[in-house]
């Protein structure tokens, strides 16, 4: 199936692909040929594909994932290979989600909350 990761500065990768794993918003899941239409956000994570030369991971800090049975898109707000990214990168965007936290509205503060702690697992799990 076609895979493609893009954020708004550039295309990350474009490729043929087995399967896809994805940090949803709702949890954790897998992209494979033929899989039924799915739009859904992204929480903090790590994207992994898997294609015929191996498995490439990518640090992607939320945006969105449409599935169809031909493909997985991702948009991300910020993506790089994960042999890219720094601690000092998911630190700064852990800095700002903080500061989102401390200035979230009822309305917002539990998804505010939700972006901070996952931003920490993401640091402690890849980065410490």
């Amino acid at each position: 199936m076609q895979f493609d990761l893009v954020t708004p500065e550039r295309k990350l990768a474009s490729m043929d692909v087995n399967a896809v794993q994805i940090p949803g918003a709702d949890g954790d899941m897998t992209a494979l040929p033929d899989h039924a239409p799915v739009l859904t956000s992204l929480r903090p994570g790590v994207v992994s594909v898997e294609s015929a030369s191996g498995t490439d991971d990518y640090v992607v800090t939320g945006g969105f994932a449409e599935v169809s049975p031909e493909g997985t898109s991702i948009l991300a707000e910020q993506a790089v290979p994960k042999a890219e990214a720094t601690r000092e990168m998911i630190e700064a965007v852990l800095e700002d989600a903080r500061a989102a936290l401390e200035t979230a509205t009822d309305d917002t503060r539990t998804v505010a909350a939700q972006r901070v702690n996952d931003l920490g697992e993401l640091l402690n799990i890849h980065f410490s």
